[in-house]
């Protein structure tokens, strides 16, 4: 029951409190989880950022190493085109490997 504000000393207090309570209430029902989602997107966003960066950039590493290697031996247009179908020879081996993993459809 509310009490009395002229009677009640600490009836300012007990509102405050009581204030202070449900504003703790619906902050960790709502905004916590809410928070916790959009951190977690956030990070995962960077973190799919950084994977997609390195690979990139590894790739390219590959390619030149690659290159810079069969320079030493052939010509230089001969060792680009060479890296070119090597690497692209490695992505079609790993193509078809997926490809055979993957399970049959089921009947439609």
């Amino acid at each position: 029951m509310p009490s009395n504000p002229l009677t009640d000393p600490d009836w300012a207090q007990k509102t405050v409190d009581a204030i202070d309570r449900w504003v703790g209430l619906v902050r960790d029902r709502t905004t916590r989880p809410l928070i916790a989602l959009v951190r977690g997107i956030v990070f995962a966003v960077l973190i799919l950022t950084g994977v997609v960066l390195v690979a990139v950039l590894g790739l390219i590493a590959l390619t030149r190493g690659l290159q810079a290697a069969l320079d030493a031996g052939l010509s230089r247009d001969a060792a680009v085109w060479s890296s070119y179908l090597i690497i692209g020879g490695i992505f079609l081996l790993v193509g078809l490997v997926v490809a055979r993993k993957k399970r049959p459809d089921e009947d439609l």
